[in-house]
């Protein structure tokens, strides 16, 4: 019987965490430990490494998700592996995993059999606190304009227009929508409020862009929180928060350095979900990791039409990034499950649902290219592939004008990705990216959402109320230059889940526009897409427990 993630996991032979730093050449002085295999690194040391020269960075994405999965993490885990395999100095930069899927139902984000960043448990669970900072942050904010408004109201906050929510890095599909400070005149002026999951709250965002702590601090402070009668913004500086909520953050904005099985480097720090924000680890680990390496592989969340659109329209833009190449992950059984298989069928050989399947691949291949960048396609290999099924997908690859290759890293780690690994050299080598965002910053917000909706998503257009209509266009004259965000489900490249493979010409309804003034861009809420999760009939909490040796069992 196969061994578990969590069994390889036990089993690794993990080096001292300054041994892995000293690989990329940080001293050990430079590294704030948290135990002996897990350290955060100094801005003293970030600051000194800004004269070097930048790597090269490569994106890892992935089709349209299904319940079979596709393993992003994991193929990051492995390129990064076996390109040091081939003795290229890469560094992997990925996002810290939510409480809320860990217990739900998709489970943690440290990779899979020999391709996982170590100590799993640790980076799967509270890690180095970072998302409890960050949730902190958020709600102190909360109390303050609570606060503010209990004592007078200084600055005239309309309760009624009060968008700054909580958060809870969890599942809790109760929290939703609230009525705070009920119980009498001592508890303050009831309101109706809500909390959002952690990862999907402004405060992460911002964490996620900030490139240093000035700008974090400014980041925090332009955030909007509410507006007064005359229909006036009230920032978070307004109120005095910004001072405070860096304090909260200013160990966690230091980027988190753990190791790979094979104990390469990696930086794992930030965690938006990319269905319900902008889905890419910060900007500050990424741009780090890009002085340490000569190559960086970076992942974004669920498929290129969300994490790979939000990389290249708001990261890259943000940062002045410039990615030289793709690697789009897909599995065979993804695939199948978009040509039309049901999950039980999917290890019986299906040539034609292949085929069919592959329209998802080609048109993620198509939206990827758009950008002006050169994509490789990763067929993450399952024991239950067959030659036929994988040569489909290498013939509908070449269709498009790109290479498949097969990787087996999750079996064989590094040694399973070699092949990708020199394909992956070959393409950030060969000079042929020239990045461009599908956007210019000019143009009006609700073209912009048109745009992404048209030509990533394969709409024939938008539709919006009247009353998010007038937001946008009230929203165009003082932030008109800001990219969007669009929260959508990340199972279809509709607003529909169950529409599968690549559906096209349907109409994506905007429900709901909410502004990120600090992270600096609009957010679009598309179809029924919730900004706070629910867990499932039978959630992952349910088979996790300790052991009678203490340890975890469950996790994965």
């Amino acid at each position: 019987m196969p061994k578990s993630d969590i069994e390889i996991a036990r089993e690794a032979t993990m080096q001292p965490i300054a041994d892995i730093g000293a690989k990329i050449d940080i001293p050990a002085d430079a590294l704030l430990q948290y135990g002996p295999y897990k350290a955060k690194l100094s801005f003293d040391h970030i600051n000194k490494i800004q004269g070097n020269p930048d790597g090269k960075l490569i994106l890892v994405t992935a089709v349209t998700p299904t319940p079979a999965g596709e393993g992003k993490t994991t193929t990051s885990v492995g390129l990064s592996d076996g390109m040091n395999r081939i003795g290229k100095k890469a560094v992997v930069c990925l996002r810290e995993p939510s409480l809320g899927p860990c217990f739900g139902m998709k489970g943690g984000a440290a990779g899979g059999g020999y391709a996982q960043v170590v100590p799993m448990e640790d980076i799967n669970l509270h890690f180095t606190g970072d998302f409890h900072a960050i949730g902190v942050a958020q709600n102190l904010l909360s109390a303050l304009i609570d606060n503010h408004i209990y004592w007078g109201n200084a600055l005239g906050i309309d309760q009624r227009r009060v968008s700054w929510r909580r958060v809870v890095d969890m599942n809790d599909r109760a929290l939703r929508s609230i009525v705070n400070s009920l119980g009498g005149v001592a508890n303050g002026f009831p309101r109706e409020d809500g909390f959002d999951i952690t990862v999907a709250s402004e405060v992460m965002a911002v964490f996620c862009l900030a490139s240093d702590l000035d700008d974090l601090t400014e980041r925090l402070g332009n955030i909007v929180v509410a507006q007064t009668r005359e229909r006036k913004p009230v920032y978070a500086r307004d109120l005095l928060a910004a001072g405070p909520m860096s304090v909260l953050l200013k160990d966690a904005i230091s980027p988190n350095l753990v190791q790979t099985l094979e104990n390469n480097p990696a930086f794992i720090h930030g965690g938006p979900f990319a269905n319900i924000a902008h889905g890419c680890n910060s900007v500050i680990a990424t741009k780090t990791a890009l002085k340490l390496g000569d190559y960086v592989v970076t992942e974004a969340g669920f498929g290129a039409d969300l994490g790979a659109e939000k990389f290249f329209d708001i990261k890259c833009r943000k940062a002045g990034l410039d990615p030289k190449a793709v690697v789009l992950v897909a599995t065979i059984r993804a695939l199948k499950m978009h040509g039309g298989v049901a999950k039980g069928d999917l290890g019986n050989e299906n040539v034609e649902a292949v085929k069919t399947g592959c329209t998802n691949l080609a048109r993620h291949i198509a939206n990827v290219k758009s950008f002006g960048v050169p994509v490789v396609v990763a067929i993450n290999q399952f024991v239950n592939d067959t030659d036929a099924e994988v040569e489909a997908v290498r013939q509908a690859a070449s269709e498009s004008g790109v290479k498949a290759i097969l990787a087996s890293h999750w079996a064989n780690g590094g040694a399973g990705t070699e092949e990708l690994a020199k394909e992956v050299v070959e393409l950030v080598e060969s000079g042929v990216a020239n990045f461009k965002p599908i956007y210019d910053d000019d143009m009006p917000l609700w073209d912009k959402i048109k745009t992404v909706a048209t030509k990533i998503y394969g709409a024939a257009d938008i539709t919006a109320d009247d009353k998010v209509r007038k937001q946008i266009a009230e929203y165009q004259a003082d932030y008109g230059h800001f990219p969007v965000c669009m929260a959508k489900t990340q199972y279809s490249f509709s607003t529909d889940p169950n529409l599968k493979g690549a559906p096209s010409g349907h109409v994506i309804p905007i429900r709901e526009v909410r502004l990120s003034a600090g992270a600096g861009f609009l957010v679009g809420v598309c179809g029924e897409i919730m900004t706070m999760p629910g867990l499932p009939r039978v959630p992952a909490a349910n088979s996790i427990k300790l052991n009678a040796d203490g340890q975890i069992d469950g996790l994965f």
